[in-house]
């Protein structure tokens, strides 16, 4: 997994309106960039809803978030309209941004192992270097800490 102070990788990915979003787009800006395993599942529909609920504070803040997963465009897009998320997902569904971010890992349920994505967070500073990174993320108060790391990082 990228670590701090690490450049953050550029990527060009299709989000849910099938638009090409390049982090390289972001320049100057601060990045929440979110991965998560399957859309329209708990964990991550109350994740994507609370980074949709906090958009105000994170725009206040110069940031922007970005979530991504192995889901396809059209899952995204079903995903997007029915929680009516205000920012974009995009579909890595050949995992190379996952692996390139490290988030790609093998992973263990029921005593079965199987590779999938590692619920992760990075802050990206405006320059493109990765100045947060949070590795094991309980989705219930997530938005919360990254609010505030982000208020520190950026003061």
């Amino acid at each position: 997994m990228l670590e701090v102070g690490e450049k953050a990788p550029d990527f060009n990915l299709p989000d849910q309106n099938n638009q090409s979003v390049r982090l390289s787009d972001f320049a100057g800006k601060w990045v929440v960039l979110y991965f998560y395993p399957k859309a329209m599942t708990g964990g991550c529909t109350t994740e994507t809803q609370n980074f949709r609920d906090t958009q105000a504070d994170l725009q206040s803040m110069d940031a922007v978030v970005l979530g991504i997963s192995k889901d396809s465009v059209t899952r995204q897009k079903k995903f997007a309209d029915k929680e009516k998320v205000n920012f974009s997902l995009l579909s890595d569904e050949y995992s190379d941004v996952c692996e390139r971010y490290g988030v790609w890992q093998q992973k263990k349920m029921y005593g079965k192992e199987y590779m999938g994505i590692a619920r992760s967070t990075f802050i990206i500073d405006p320059q493109g270097q990765i100045a947060k990174v949070y590795p094991k993320v309980k989705v219930k108060e997530h938005h919360t800490q990254v609010l505030q790391d982000l208020q520190e990082l950026g003061s």
